[in-house]
């Protein structure tokens, strides 16, 4: 069969291809009817007799040469219903004459029912009797046509990909929005009834509906079976995809009940991948059949994938944003999470007027189940206590974990404060039944503090605010014996008011140069010489003048500021350490003592920060003593640990503060590379008074002998407590027998004076 051709004749072709027609003769009849083409004579009109159609016509349309010859309504009756007025507007007597007249593509219909496109070129001329007859040749251009038709399909189809390329970026936030979009888009395309997405259950059984086709589709199901027996499923199962050309006569898949609503004639499906596993399919639907094949389905797929990495990307911000707003040990939300949630709460509470209160729970002597139990008791027991939490709570209540063995609760929708202290009453009961760990039955109390906003008493509160309410009441209950319930009161209000101010102020006095330091001798016992100074921070507040470290140092301490405040303590130290060498240069160099809190020793920065010091001012890092509570011990932190013995590494001396008044400093002073140890005032107090007192002190000196350490006893008020400590053979000792803390002004008259020292110790004994 010769293929037909797909080429316009030239206007210069045509016409002097008429004119040999029309002069006739048989060899050129020959010759036309090999030609690729259908020639043609016809009378004018939709109705106009066809004198001449070359045999072609079969080969082309499937219709023989006499039936277009006998029927001159053949041609009319085959035209497609879109082009058949506008080839039938073409019939007019208008282009007798010309031999310009413009060529006309359309449609027809073969015998078979395959539509062609045909490409009609003609000239109208008037014969002997002045009868219009059209002079004409038919080419099959279908196979061009179908090209310009894929090319312009391909380009509407890349610019939805594009579209939703950029939708996608556009609304990362919600891939329910972007399905709806995706649908909508790909609905337009030329020859698409409807698209569809459905996604996979968790049970892999059935689809979903996830989006597209209309209210009055759905109605119809909005569910598909996921196994082969669908479509859709078959090309879950497979992985790749699934055409369905004529519904009509598909046998492998059942057709949705969806798609008969609108007449669905052929469909595609392709997947929509994930990484773990598939989130669905996308589904395309026409209402012609075939008209979807193998070249559809890039268009689907790319459309699939940007759906696919949208949801994937979706998922992944969700996932990241549950573990950033939850705690990992317990599920529950985390602070950050349970502020957010309050301070939504405290902002409809000003438009309701109704009270908001929150529970602050902190486990009594939690350390207790950690070095008893190890580590993977207490977080057993973490895990234990937050359904428990949960289960004695209202619905709506929120629960989270700020760290540790603290948990916060936020109870909205209050009547009043009695309210609050009933939740908080059943939530302590929560402890009444034991714990099961590892098999063992274990009990365990809280102490709860209680906070209620309440939207008429005239203040701004912040959810940080009343956190901070709460927790100042928990550590009320703390004191006031543990397993109790405390409510956050004006007294108690009136101190965190206070406490607010001083912070406030505190974090304007560094940049104000009102901070100062004092200093306070240490005591050699047995020469009476001063070997060092401890430095002590004071405040020379603008209204209230000198203010002592008890003041403000646990503010400071609460509030982060510590940190700054401490750096400026050490470098002002170091540098007045120096100053004093310079005037004493024949002499040992005296050493500079500095207190750490827990909190700085915890910073993960503290050793580079002393390095930088150190290397700043100069000073010999063995001058430099580090005092550290025994805090610090009981928390035992890696971070902690670290730190010491970093600090240790570069040359500073350690010591232990306020020795003996923690209750398990003996099991873990081992563990930390500490130089000395300082007996706390509290039992100096008492020695040659309390038998108690004495031994105690006795037991930790020789303690540390056996430990080579120094051994320091501070707040030395009397002589007797200095011959006993002298009697004990303790090593120093400060307090205001010897010196007061003194300003650095002072320290530097006494050792120009060569006053720096303490005339009541002999240097021949004790």
């Amino acid at each position: 069969m010769r293929e037909p051709a797909d080429r316009n004749w030239s206007e210069h072709e045509v016409e002097r291809f008429l004119d040999q027609l029309a002069a006739g003769g048989h060899d050129f009849r020959r010759l036309v009817e090999r030609l690729p083409v259908i020639v043609y004579t016809a009378e004018l009109g939709e109705r106009g007799r066809w004198r001449y159609v070359s045999p072609q016509v079969e080969e082309i349309l499937g219709y023989r040469q006499e039936e277009f010859i006998r029927d001159p309504g053949l041609w009319a009756s085959i035209l497609h219903p879109d082009d058949r007025q506008r080839a039938i507007d073409v019939e007019s007597e208008e282009h007798l004459g010309k031999r310009d007249t413009t060529p006309i593509e359309y449609r027809v219909h073969r015998r078979d029912g395959r539509v062609v496109w045909i490409h009609d070129e003609a000239v109208l001329e008037a014969d002997e009797d002045g009868v219009p007859v059209w002079h004409g040749v038919l080419y099959d251009v279908s196979e061009r046509k179908e090209t310009e038709g894929d090319l312009h399909r391909a380009l509407s189809q890349q610019a939805v990909v594009a579209r939703l390329g950029e939708r996608a970026m556009q609304n990362s936030d919600d891939p329910q929005e972007l399905m709806e979009v995706a649908t909508e888009l790909i609905g337009k395309v030329d020859g698409v009834h409807s698209a569809c997405i459905w996604e996979v259950g968790r049970d892999g059984r059935r689809l979903s509906l996830r989006a597209g086709l209309e209210e009055s589709v759905v109605g119809a199901g909005r569910r598909v079976s996921a196994a082969r027996d669908s479509h859709a499923g078959a090309a879950l199962d497979s992985g790749t995809h699934a055409v369905v050309t004529d519904w009509e006569r598909e046998s492998r898949h059942t057709m949705p009940p969806v798609l008969r609503v609108f007449g669905a004639a052929s469909s595609l499906a392709v997947v929509i991948d994930g990484k773990t596993r598939p989130f669905g399919v996308l589904d395309v639907h026409s209402t012609e059949p075939h008209r979807f094949s193998a070249k559809d389905v890039p268009f689907v797929q790319a459309a699939a994938n940007v759906l696919a990495d949208a949801i994937e990307r979706h998922a992944a911000d969700q996932a990241l944003r549950y573990r950033v707003l939850h705690d990992s040990l317990t599920g529950l939300p985390n602070r950050l999470s349970f502020v957010d949630a309050l301070g939504d709460s405290l902002g409809k509470a000003t438009i309701s007027g109704s009270p908001v209160g929150i529970l602050f729970l902190d486990l009594d002597h939690f350390k207790l189940i950690n070095d008893s139990l190890g580590h993977h008791a207490g977080d057993a027991l973490l895990r234990a206590v937050a359904p428990r939490l949960r289960s004695h709570l209202r619905p709506g209540d929120i629960v989270a974990r700020f760290g540790g063995d603290e948990f916060g609760i936020l109870i909205d929708r209050l009547a009043d404060e009695g309210e609050a202290i009933a939740i908080a009453d059943r939530v302590a009961a929560a402890f009444a039944q034991p714990f099961s760990i590892d098999g063992v039955d274990h009990f365990v109390s809280a102490s709860i503090g209680v906070a209620v906003a309440r939207a008429a008493e005239g203040r701004a509160v912040n959810a940080e605010l009343l956190i901070r309410d709460a927790d100042a009441a928990m550590y009320r209950a703390k004191e006031g014996g543990r397993a109790r319930c405390v409510l956050f009161d004006a007294e108690m209000r009136a101190g965190a008011m206070r406490r607010l101010e001083v912070e406030r102020e505190l974090r304007h006095a560094l940049d104000r140069d009102e901070l100062a330091l004092h200093y306070q001798p240490v005591v050699n016992l047995r020469t009476g010489a001063i070997n060092g100074l401890e430095a002590l921070v004071r405040w020379r507040h603008p209204e209230r003048g000198m203010l002592d470290p008890a003041e403000f140092v646990s503010i400071a301490e609460d509030s982060g500021l510590i940190e700054p405040i401490g750096r400026w303590v050490q470098e002002r130290a170091c540098r007045q350490a120096l100053e004093w060498h310079q005037l004493r240069p024949d002499s040992r160099p005296l050493d500079v003592a500095v207190n750490l809190s827990a909190r700085q020793v915890a910073h993960r920065d503290l050793p580079a920060t002393v390095e930088e010091i150190i290397a700043r001012t100069g000073l010999d890092p063995c001058h430099l003593r580090l005092e550290i509570t025994e805090s610090v011990l009981v928390e035992e932190s890696a971070t902690a640990i670290s730190s010491l013995q970093a600090l240790n590494e570069l040359g500073v001396r350690l010591v232990l503060d306020d020795f003996g008044t923690g209750y398990s400093s003996l099991a873990y002073l081992n563990r930390f590379p500490f130089h000395a140890l300082k007996i706390d005032r509290s039992f100096v107090d008492a020695l040659g008074i309390e038998q108690e007192a004495t031994a105690i002190v006795e037991a930790i000196i020789g303690m540390a002998r056996a430990l080579s350490l120094e051994v320091i006893a501070e707040g030395v008020e009397s002589e007797v407590q200095l011959s006993e400590l002298q009697r004990l053979d303790c090593d120093y000792a400060q307090g205001h027998l010897f010196h007061a803390a003194m300003p650095e002004r002072e320290v530097s008259r006494l050792i120009a004076e060569g006053a720096l020292g303490y005339s009541g110790i002999s240097p021949e004994g004790k």
